[in-house]
């Protein structure tokens, strides 16, 4: 009966698939995993591509730009749609350096599903739990894929082990590699239906396998490992708990992929797979999972948003009868249609040529077309429907996060988390000709890219961006080059430094304004106190009898803010402050909003000055990987960069150092290491999180700042 109805929607709707065969999942990994070829694995045996591309030559389809084929790494995500077995899949293929940490984020804000790839040497790295932990935020369900079984010193059961210690996820192993003693990876065991599948020949790059009895040396690992996947799946399922009790051997295979399917559906369980991408081994098997244990549209719970006009949260559920929702997860300029929007649509349907309402801006607009994307490529279509990922063309004023939708049936849908900048750069044009160039080339820039910044020094009158890394800006200078032809002058990178309090105050601030007619009369007391790191501004309204109008209170809150973002010691942004508006007065006939909004800006900064002001720096994770012969020299140097040393790990015959470094003691860092190991070490680095200046580096830091701006 469902799937008649199921069936009339669709043939009503328009629809080419069912929402329970529709998958929209993502690839993410640590960079060097094998993320993109395990991609290009993936649309050559679902017919998308013919041929393959390889990272080495640059010929890869997701990744497309000439920086990303350049320099063989993901740079931007890119998204494209394949079929397997029936069923439609939505993949967006991410990035697995740091600097472009928002590309995963914006993307797992929006699919359903994730395959996350670890290498069989690396294990889980330090940009596999950064990306972890972005799915964990919005409880995105996972499966793992071990890679490079066929690399020496692989060794599964490691990463798995590392996935429980570093990530607290509870993976369990649902295939087993088959490898020779001449390290030789010649097939899997597959642990659910206790069957050995071999490769018996890789023909026109095609995965030929067939099925055996796993052989008498696989029978007892095989066993144990059977054993532990039931178990697991037991103690998440009591339908299944109970018929292990009675009789684990009458469980059928069946009945373990239900379970399965529920327990990492729901987060808790995260089944893992292995194989070789670049050598096109259990790249079948791994689409077949994604299937068979990655949810649908339907099987997630409905989105939650707010309605604009009620303040009351509502919910949409992936239907094409419900009234139409969509979030913007990511903008890019295209030069042949302009600006594409791509979108994740949650409920309704949309038809090219459609009004819009963007709910976000309290903006109409209207759709002109509606593409499928395959990485840089396009196909018209006429409609998308609840559960598809696409691109629009035609918005006119729409940015990252922001909600579309029935302008009858408004909804704001839950935005995305955008990264602080960490390094800034001043530019300027080469030319005079270029200078108004440059405005609409950053503009351009930050529209796609919501962690790139772009600022003025009001002391220099120089122009700033800021990013992620400096990967992030050289890159972004690059596209300035590439694709506006717009050359600049770069200056040396900067921190992006933060200033904050460590006591607390209690201030008043009076604007009193007589000019003849009308005045101005705001009068705020605050009381300053510090809060948690990554708290922001906690703004906290006190004011009982009337003593300020309701009305002046939202212009108090603006002051603050206005306040913030220009320091007291170095002129750096202020963070992490409570401020408590508790008393204050107003005249009939000169208060007015712009009395208060001045009043508090002035209170806030006399504030900040009594409570004890400090400058807060970066700090960055760093993992370094160094053959022991280069250890000493290596911890010395990172010794001197006030690097903090949190734990060494053995690997081989290397050395894993972990540890926070702040990361104005890490500009340049790329070629000292390759310098004292000759080429042999390697490092990873990412933002963790901000802390306190030692007071004589915090006072050249300010020194320098008033020095330059004399």
């Amino acid at each position: 009966m469902v799937k008649e109805k199921e069936a009339k929607i669709m043939r009503s709707m328009g629809r080419k698939i069912s929402f329970e065969r529709i998958r929209n999942i993502g690839l993410m990994a640590h960079i060097d995993a094998g993320k993109t070829t395990t991609t290009e694995r993936i649309l050559f045996h679902t017919g998308k591509i013919h041929k393959w591309g390889e990272i080495d030559e640059g010929t890869t389809i997701m990744d497309w730009m000439e920086q990303e084929q350049k320099r063989g790494i993901t740079i931007t995500s890119a998204a494209t749609t394949c079929s397997w077995r029936g069923h439609e899949i939505n993949i967006i293929d991410t990035p697995g350096h740091v600097d472009f940490t928002i590309e995963v984020e914006r993307s797992l804000r929006v699919l359903d599903g994730v395959i996350a790839v670890f290498c069989s040497v690396g294990g889980v790295e330090p940009q596999s739990e950064t990306v972890w932990r972005q799915a964990d935020r919005y409880n995105v369900p996972r499966i793992a894929f071990v890679n490079k079984i066929d690399k020496v010193g692989a060794d599964v059961n490691g990463v798995i082990l590392k996935m429980k210690e570093r990530l607290g996820a509870n993976a369990v192993a649902i295939q087993l590699p088959i490898i020779t003693k001449e390290n030789n990876f010649i097939g899997i065991i597959d642990i659910i239906k206790m069957k050995a599948i071999f490769w018996t020949m890789i023909e026109n790059k095609e995965e030929v396998f067939e099925e055996r009895e796993i052989p008498q040396e696989w029978q007892k690992i095989s066993l144990e490992t059977h054993h532990n996947l039931v178990e697991a799946i037991a103690e998440v399922d009591e339908k299944l708990m109970e018929k292990y009790i009675l009789d684990e051997a009458a469980i059928t295979i069946e009945e373990i992929k239900e379970a399965l399917r529920k327990a990492t559906i729901a987060g808790l369980i995260f089944p893992v797979l292995c194989g070789s991408s670049k050598n096109n081994k259990g790249i079948k098997l791994l689409l077949d999972a994604v299937v068979d244990y990655l949810p649908s549209p339907i099987d997630k719970p409905p989105v939650n948003g707010i309605n604009p006009k009620t303040g009351q949260q509502e919910e949409r559920i992936a239907s094409d009868d419900e009234p139409f929702s969509a979030l913007c997860f990511k903008i890019c300029a295209d030069p042949y249609v302009g600006n594409l929007t791509y979108i994740r649509v949650y409920s309704g349907f949309l038809n090219a040529g459609d009004a819009v309402y963007n709910s976000s801006t309290d903006k109409n607009e209207r759709i002109g077309r509606i593409l499928q994307m395959h990485a840089n490529k396009r196909t018209d279509i006429d409609r998308i429907c609840a559960g598809d990922i696409g691109a629009v063309v035609g918005l006119k004023d729409v940015t990252t996060g922001n909600t579309l939708c029935d302008k009858k049936y408004p909804v704001v849908l839950e935005s995305i988390h955008f990264p602080e900048p960490v390094i800034s750069v001043a530019i300027e044009p080469k030319t005079k000709q270029d200078e108004e160039k440059l405005g609409v080339v950053l503009n351009c820039l930050a529209q796609e890219d919501p962690s790139f910044k772009r600022s003025s020094n009001p002391d220099t009158g120089q122009t700033l961006i800021s990013g992620m890394g400096e990967l992030h800006l050289e890159v972004l200078i690059e596209r300035m080059k590439l694709e506006f032809g717009l050359e600049v002058t770069v200056s040396a990178p900067q921190v992006a430094y933060r200033e904050t309090i460590k006591g607390h105050a209690e201030v008043e601030g009076k604007y009193i304004r007589q000019s003849g007619g009308r005045g101005q009369y705001g009068h705020v007391w605050l009381n300053i106190e510090p809060v948690e790191p990554g708290t922001g501004l906690e703004f906290v309204n006190k004011i009982v009898g009337g003593t300020i109008p309701k009305e002046y209170i939202p212009a108090v809150k603006k002051g603050i803010e206005e306040a913030m973002s220009n320091g007291v010691l170095a002129g750096y942004p202020i963070v992490d402050v409570k401020a408590t508006l508790f008393d204050g007065s107003y005249h009939e006939v000169d208060s007015s909003e712009i009395a208060f909004k001045n009043a508090a800006y002035q209170a806030f900064l006399a504030g900040v000055k009594k409570a004890h002001p400090v400058l807060l720096e970066p700090m960055m994770r760093l993992e370094i990987l160094v053959p022991q012969e280069y250890m000493g020299d290596i911890i010395g140097d990172i010794n001197s960069r006030r690097a903090n040393i949190l734990e060494m790990e053995l690997k081989g015959t290397s050395q894993i150092i972990r540890g926070m470094v702040p990361l104005a003691e890490m500009f340049g860092y790329a070629t000292s290491i390759r310098s004292l190991s000759q080429g042999r070490a390697s490092y990873t680095m990412e933002f963790a999180y901000y802390a306190e200046v030692p007071k004589d580096i915090a006072e050249k830091i300010i020194s320098k700042i008033y020095g330059n701006s004399k």
